[in-house]
Order: structure tokens, then sequence, then C-alpha cells
């Protein structure tokens, strides 16, 4: 990982490389010991996602009951910022604005139905035939 220096402002000891099979974290992230037994939502508050609005986007969750709600580090999804990872569905969510929260809030988090519409297309791949 060390080849990622100079191409990311991300330190290369806070980057979680993912399973090209589940798209999971092949690396123990410090959040994914957070969340082991329980649902929860990481936030990313890293730098692009810090200018992006990455702590109006945290703020905006508050408190959802079932749910943990968390900051994280780099989730490594830098281009497409701000970043939230809901577990343990591994659904990611990709350019969430303040406003996006409380339809995730309401048809993801306590309706079970993701939205599509804000799901990190790197990471869930939609095929159209």
């Amino acid at each position: 990982m060390g080849s990622l220096s100079g191409k990311c402002a991300t330190p290369t000891n806070k980057i979680y490389p993912l399973n090209p099979v589940t798209q999971n974290s092949s690396a123990k992230s410090p959040e994914s010991s957070a969340c082991i037994d329980r649902p929860c939502v990481f936030v990313c508050q890293h730098t692009s996602c810090l200018e992006a609005g990455s702590a109006e986007v945290l703020e905006a969750f508050g408190q959802v009951e079932g749910y943990d709600i968390l900051p994280s580090e780099c989730l490594g999804q830098c281009s497409t910022s701000p970043t939230v990872r809901v577990t343990p569905e591994e659904i990611w969510y990709c350019r969430v604005q303040p406003e996006d929260v409380p339809l995730i809030i309401e048809q993801h988090l306590k309706g079970g139905e993701p939205v599509v519409t804000k799901m990190n297309p790197r990471i869930h791949i939609r095929y159209s035939f």
C-alpha cells in the first residue's frame, strides 16, 4: 500500500483494502470492531468527506433507534464523498447530503429498503440488459 502515498490525501495506514469478491474490508478497521453484534451507520469524517459536508451529514443522522451512528476514518471512497456505510447490510451511500438523510433513515434504516439512487455505483454495480 505504500505506493499510494503520493496519490491520495489519506495516510496509507488509514486505508483498509476491500476484498474484490465481497467488497468487505479485508482488514480489521477500528470501526468494524465497534459494531460486531449490532447495526451501525458509519459517516466518513476524513479530509475530502469533511470538505464535502460530512460533519453536517453526521449531525443530520442524530439518533436512530436500533442503530449506532458513528463517525468513521477514511472509507476509501474519496471521489464520491461524503460516504455513508450501513452495516451489517454493507450498503454504501455516496455523495450524501444532509437533505438525503431523512430518506435514508425512513426508507432504509426504518423500512429495510436501501435508497438505490444514493448507493455507491462503484460498490453496488447495477447491470441493465
